[in-house]
């Protein structure tokens, strides 16, 4: 299910909502990197929580450049475009505090996490499994356990700045899944990603970054099986 449909009643568009709201911050996000806001998304009297993430927040990194909001975005538009809706809406725009993402909130159950849903959800096993693709199609350097939510048996993937880089760096805790084939429908959703980009990524991402997604998809799709970690270092830190 694409994220778009997600909307709840009196809302025709989320992403449409967030860049038309007026955005107030409620606070800022405890435990996070860099800076992250809790704010409420206001048109004509209907209010939705979002995530705010403005570039001025960010602390400095060697391996990526300035405007993480950027990636946020690109994540949401390659999981809308695989068709698999595991990103919340995320825009673009200015805020209290500059530019940044917002991101749609979701309204998840905090005590589950990737493992916990893993042990006891094998009913959603499958869309954990496309949270694995998203993760090497994007080169998803940061899949923390907590970076994956559970709401009314929906699973989210929520915290995509450090992905896109065009060196292989994938780290993620999600590799129970390493050897199992792609279903047919998939497979051919990564494929089509590899040959027909959505035009919005060249202006988020540096061009080495679309042909190294380019050529991620091309593998994955090729080889038709997600890969393994034969290190076992591939995993971020912490793992939570």
């Amino acid at each position: 299910m694409p994220a778009h449909e997600l909307t709840p009643p009196g809302i025709d568009d989320a992403e449409a909502f967030l860049h038309a709201a007026h955005i107030e911050v409620e606070g800022r996000m405890p435990w996070s990197s860099n800076a992250t806001f809790l704010v409420h998304a206001t048109v004509d009297h209907v209010t939705h929580p979002a995530i705010y993430k403005p570039v001025r927040g960010e602390r400095p990194l060697w391996d990526f450049e300035p405007g993480l909001h950027r990636r946020e975005r690109a994540a949401f538009v390659v999981s809308e475009h695989l068709g698999i809706g595991i990103v919340p809406p995320t825009v673009i725009r200015e805020g209290p505090y500059g530019e940044g993402s917002v991101q749609w909130f979701v309204d998840a159950d905090h005590r589950e996490h990737y493992f916990t849903i893993h042990e006891q959800r094998p009913d959603l096993h499958h869309q954990l499994r496309d949270i694995a693709v998203f993760d090497v199609v994007a080169n998803n350097t940061d899949r923390k356990s907590g970076h994956v939510l559970l709401a009314d048996d929906r699973v989210f993937g929520i915290d995509h700045g450090l992905c896109f880089a065009a060196p292989f760096k994938l780290r993620t805790v999600i590799w129970e899944f390493a050897g199992e084939p792609l279903p047919d429908e998939l497979a051919a959703r990564v494929r089509a990603l590899a040959v027909d980009l959505p035009t919005e990524l060249c202006g988020l991402l540096a061009p080495d970054e679309i042909d190294a997604l380019r050529y991620r998809a091309t593998t994955l799709a090729t080889e038709g099986v997600l890969p393994s970690d034969d290190t076992g270092h591939r995993y971020p830190w912490p793992l939570i």
